[in-house]
C-alpha cells in the first residue's frame, strides 16, 4: 500500500477551527478521523480513525483495524483522555490537512447535479424536508458521503444542528411513514442494523427501542438516519475517575439531552446523578418517567458527582440501557 501525503493546512486557516461531533478531519497521511466531541482537549481534537486512503480509494476500518493501523504506523494519533479516563484517538490542530464539514458537503451536493443513486436519494430526502419548512442550511450530511466515499449500498446520515429542528424532523418522519412517502425498515434492514451495532440487547429488544425513536427510515428503499449535534456543547474540562462496573434498575427523571452526542439521562437515584452515553445505539433509548435497566462504568468527578457511562469503549461490551419489561 502506498500512502498519498497531503500538506498540513496553514495554521492561520485553523486558528478559528472548532470541530464539531460528526465532522471528519483528514491528516497529511490521508487518514480520516470522525470527530467524537465538540471542541478540543489539551489542544487536540478527540476523534476515531474511520477511513484510510489506499490505491483503490478510501477503505473504511473498524475499531480493531484502526487501533492496529495507528499502533503500527502512526502511534502519535493514539491518545488517552485524562478527563474521560479512556483511550481514543486525537489530532492536534496543526496536524489537520482538511476539515470536512457536514453542512458544507450537503450544500455542495444540493447545488450540483447528483452523480450517483445515493446523492439522488439524498436530494430527494432533503427536498421533502424543505417542503416541510426546514432550513437546509442548518442540516449536514456525515458518514461516507461526507468524503464522497459512498457506494450503492451506503446509508444516508443527516445531522441537525438545531434541537427544535431535530425533534420536528422526527415528527415529520413519523408522518411521512404514515403517508407512504418514507417507509419503515424491513426485518432484514433491522437485522443488518442490529448486526452492525453488536450491542448487548436481544434483536427484539433492539428493534423495540429503535422503532419508537423515529430517527431511522427508508427513502426509495435506502436507509437514512437522523442525528443531533449541539453546537453549544464543548469538551468538558471536568475529569472523572472510573470506580467500577455497575448494573441497576432506576427511573429516568429527565430525557431532554437524550438525543445529544453524548446522550445524557438524569435519573432518580440517591447517589448517582445521570447516565452519559457515548454510543449511538443508546441515543434516545429511554424517555422521562420510564424504569430502565442500565449497565455501565460508574465514575466520579473531582467534585464528587457520580455518573454511569455507557460506551466507555467504542463497542460498549457488556454496557447497555434498556426499558424494563420490554
Amino acid at each position: 500500500m502506498v500512502e498519498t501525503v497531503l500538506k498540513a493546512a496553514d495554521p492561520a486557516e485553523l486558528s478559528n477551527v472548532q470541530p464539531l461531533a460528526k465532522d471528519f478531519i483528514e491528516t497529511p497521511e490521508r487518514l480520516v478521523f470522525a470527530v467524537v466531541e465538540n471542541g478540543q482537549e489539551q489542544g487536540k481534537v478527540l476523534c476515531f480513525l474511520r477511513y484510510i486512503f489506499q490505491n483503490t480509494g478510501w477503505k473504511k476500518v473498524n475499531t480493531d483495524q484502526s487501533n492496529q493501523y495507528l499502533t503500527d504506523n502512526h502511534p502519535h494519533y493514539l491518545y488517552f483522555s485524562p478527563n474521560k479516563q479512556a483511550h481514543c484517538h486525537a489530532v492536534e490542530l496543526g496536524q489537520i490537512a482538511k476539515h470536512h464539514q457536514p453542512k458544507v458537503q450537503l450544500k455542495k451536493i444540493l447545488d450540483s447535479d447528483a452523480t450517483d443513486e445515493v446523492e439522488k436519494d439524498l436530494q430527494l430526502l432533503c427536498q421533502g424536508f424543505a417542503k416541510q419548512g426546514f432550513d437546509l442550511d442548518e442540516i449536514g450530511v456525515t458518514g461516507s458521503i461526507l468524503i464522497s466515499a459512498q457506494n450503492n449500498q451506503s446509508d444516508i446520515d443527516l445531522v441537525f444542528y438545531s434541537r427544535i429542528s431535530f425533534n420536528k424532523a422526527r415528527e415529520v418522519i413519523k408522518r411521512l411513514i404514515k403517508e407512504g412517502i418514507c417507509s419503515e425498515l424491513s426485518n432484514s434492514d433491522w437485522l443488518d442494523s442490529y448486526d452492525r451495532r453488536s450491542c448487548d440487547l436481544t434483536f427484539d429488544e433492539y428493534v423495540w427501542h429503535e422503532k419508537r425513536k423515529f430517527n431511522k427510515a427508508l427513502i426509495n428503499h435506502r436507509k437514512f438516519d437522523l442525528s443531533f449535534v449541539s453546537q453549544d456543547k464543548q469538551c468538558s474540562s471536568v475529569s472523572y475517575k472510573k470506580l467500577h462496573f455497575v448494573k441497576l434498575q432506576v427511573e429516568v427523571s429527565e430525557d431532554f439531552l437524550g438525543f445529544d452526542y453524548p446522550a445524557e439521562f438524569a435519573i432518580n437515584h440517591a447517589e448517582i446523578q445521570s447516565i452519559v452515553c457515548y454510543t449511538a445505539t443508546y441515543t434516545g433509548q429511554a424517555f422521562k418517567g420510564e424504569q430502565i435497566e442500565v449497565a455501565g462504568q460508574l465514575e466520579v468527578s473531582s467534585e464528587g458527582i457520580q455518573r454511569i457511562v455507557v460506551g466507555s469503549s467504542r463497542e460498549a461490551t457488556g454496557e447497555y440501557i434498556k426499558v424494563s419489561n420490554v
